[in-house]
């Protein structure tokens, strides 16, 4: 069995959130925090031998007050996020031990991702080396300037990526290794799938799901509590998490 490490990007600003108490991968989401309904669908697979946490040094002191039990317990590492979302998972991915075969990127703010998602995904890497989550795009898109409309954008043959997404671990720390030029800078890519892309590398797309949107405002959040029970279900005879419940708590 091939052996996955999984990174949570639990880094972000937060922004667009407005929440003057809590970052949105810390919220409470039914019951327990957004980031760990993320851990436990990885958690709960066999071929995930590690799993990293990255979160913004502004965060540590609080992170490490409220969930030093869940980290402890099931064995998470917590690396320090950078300044961009691409340092953020570099640092993350300097913590990935190097007998991990394929690193899982997912956004700790995507709750509502299904483990029949991921056995596809771990399946389609395993054979190509590159894979991601997506869907294709539907609406009209505009591109818009000062408030005008200054042209429609064809949709044809656009996908609205999502994650996770996943490497061979080898390929992920050549694409974050290779040189910056003045199109392409490694800091500045917005996912994973960009750096591998510039690598030359082929990145399949697997068609994800609406109910894995990534929550960015509160009205994501009360999405986010409506697709928890959309899920679909895990298969019968999966294996059991060997830790109870309220460790997620």
């Amino acid at each position: 069995m091939a052996k996955h490490a999984v990174i949570l990007a639990a880094a972000g600003k937060s922004n667009r959130f407005h929440d003057p108490h809590y970052k949105k991968p810390f919220v409470p989401l039914a019951e327990r925090a957004v980031w760990l309904h993320s851990a436990e669908k990885f958690l709960h697979r066999d071929d995930v031998q590690q799993l990293v946490v990255v979160i913004s040094s502004e965060d540590r002191e609080a992170f490490m007050s409220k969930f030093a039990a869940n980290v402890a317990i099931l064995g998470i590492d917590v690396a320090e996020g950078g300044a961009t979302r691409a340092e953020s998972i570099q640092n993350g991915l300097e913590l990935v031990r190097e007998e991990m075969d394929f690193v899982i990127v997912h956004d700790a703010a995507r709750p509502c991702i299904a483990g029949v998602w991921i056995d596809e995904l771990v399946a389609v890497v395993e054979k190509t080396g590159a894979a991601t989550l997506g869907v294709p795009v539907v609406s009209t898109l505009k591109r818009v300037a000062d408030g005008n409309v200054r042209e429609t954008v064809s949709r044809d043959q656009l996908w609205e990526s999502q994650t996770p997404q996943a490497f061979r671990r080898q390929l992920l720390v050549d694409a974050f290794g290779q040189p910056s030029t003045d199109e392409r800078k490694v800091k500045d890519a917005t996912d994973e799938a960009q750096l591998v892309e510039w690598l030359g590398h082929p990145v399949t797309m697997i068609t994800g799901s609406p109910l894995n949107r990534k929550i960015t405002t509160k009205e994501d959040l009360r999405f986010a509590a409506m697709a928890l029970k959309a899920l679909p279900k895990p298969k019968l005879g999966g294996t059991a998490h060997p830790f109870a419940d309220d460790m997620w708590r």
